[in-house]
Parts: structure tokens; C-alpha cells; sequence
């Protein structure tokens, strides 16, 4: 986790997550500094994030970067944790749809492009979650904006938020058999260990 909008954290008693597992991440991510996702920076500038990794040799990818418009190219996907029976830290994950025309079949985060009703990237991730596997937005307490990373098969900038499930026992999944396959559940350690 790198870094996270201060702006985008809401009280954490809002709900008062009843887990002091919860309590104590939502704490956490509070100490991250904001990144730029807002296109204050020069939208030419793509920042110091994942996609300054990529080594792109094709002169008209380079050109797509470089002349995206990054705030009509946006999207948000939610990372939503939970405590699971031990006490460990869970994150929800789908499997795409094999009817789909990108990744179809693949492990994914709920979410998706930003709509011009959404009124901010929190509101993005919620909507498509609710959208894709009935994630009631009332369930989740957003506590943090990830740094952005750059979708290359779209050429999407995509926010991870963070939300905290409190009561996992009230989520009951309704899948969009459209985009969604499957819903399932996964330690967060597992993307932690190197």
C-alpha cells in the first residue's frame, strides 16, 4: 500500500466498525499521504505510480499516454477487507465473466468505469460492486483511496478504495451473471507475502 487520500477517509465511527481488526487498519491507512488522482499535475505527467514501470517500445502506445485524458479515462475498483472467523484480515475478489470481452475469466476486484453520476471515485467502486455482486454501499465503510494504477488494455486510470466490511454475515451475494461468474473470499496476507 503506497498512498492514501486523507481527503477520501471518512470518520471511522461513521458505522463504528465493531472489530478492533478493523478499527485499527482504518487508523492505519489514515497515516498515508495523498496521491494526485485528480489531474492537478500536468495530465501529460502520468506521476511516479506502477505505469512508470512499464516498458512500452511501440511509439503509438507511448503517444496514447502521453494525449489520454485522464479524467474522462477513470475508473475505481473496491478492496473490500473483512475479519474473517480467525481473526484474519479477508479481501472479496469475482471471477469475471467468461462473457465478457476483457479478462473474461479472471480473478478481479469489483469494479469499473467511472459514470458521470458518480461523485467520486469512492462512489464509483460502490456502485459497480453493488452492480456486479449486490455489495449493499450501506455495508461499507470507505476508509482510503490507493495510489492509481494505469489499465493498460483499456488505458484506464484506475483508484483502489478501500472499504471495511463490518458485518460480513449481512452481505448476501446477488451476482450480474453478465460480468460476475463467482464471488469468493480470500486472506489479505496473501498479497502481502513477497
Amino acid at each position: 500500500m503506497a498512498c492514501i487520500d486523507p481527503v477520501v477517509i471518512s470518520c471511522v465511527t461513521k458505522h463504528e466498525c465493531g472489530s478492533q481488526t478493523l478499527q485499527r487498519v482504518a487508523k492505519q491507512l489514515q497515516l498515508y499521504k495523498s496521491p494526485d488522482v485528480d489531474g492537478d499535475q500536468d495530465q501529460n505527467d502520468l506521476g511516479g505510480g506502477p505505469i512508470c514501470a512499464i516498458n512500452d517500445t511501440t511509439t503509438a502506445r507511448n503517444e496514447q499516454f502521453s494525449s489520454a485524458d485522464w479524467r474522462k479515462r477513470r475508473a475505481a475498483v473496491l478492496i473490500c477487507l473483512f475479519e474473517g472467523p480467525q481473526g484474519e484480515l479477508r479481501v472479496i475478489l469475482t471471477k469475471r465473466s467468461m462473457k465478457l470481452s476483457s479478462y473474461p475469466g479472471d480473478v478481479a476486484l469489483p469494479g469499473g468505469k467511472t459514470e458521470e453520476g458518480d461523485a467520486d471515485d469512492s462512489a464509483t467502486a460502490l456502485r459497480e460492486a453493488m452492480e456486479e455482486i449486490g455489495l449493499d454501499s450501506s455495508l461499507v465503510e470507505v476508509v482510503a483511496n490507493l495510489e492509481p494504477f494505469i489499465s493498460l488494455q483499456q488505458l484506464l486510470k484506475v483508484i483502489p478504495v478501500i472499504g471495511l466490511l463490518d458485518r460480513v454475515e449481512d452481505f448476501k451475494p446477488e451476482l450480474n451473471s453478465d460480468e460476475v461468474d463467482s464471488v469468493f473470499d480470500v486472506p489479505l496476507e496473501m498479497f502481502l507475502q513477497v
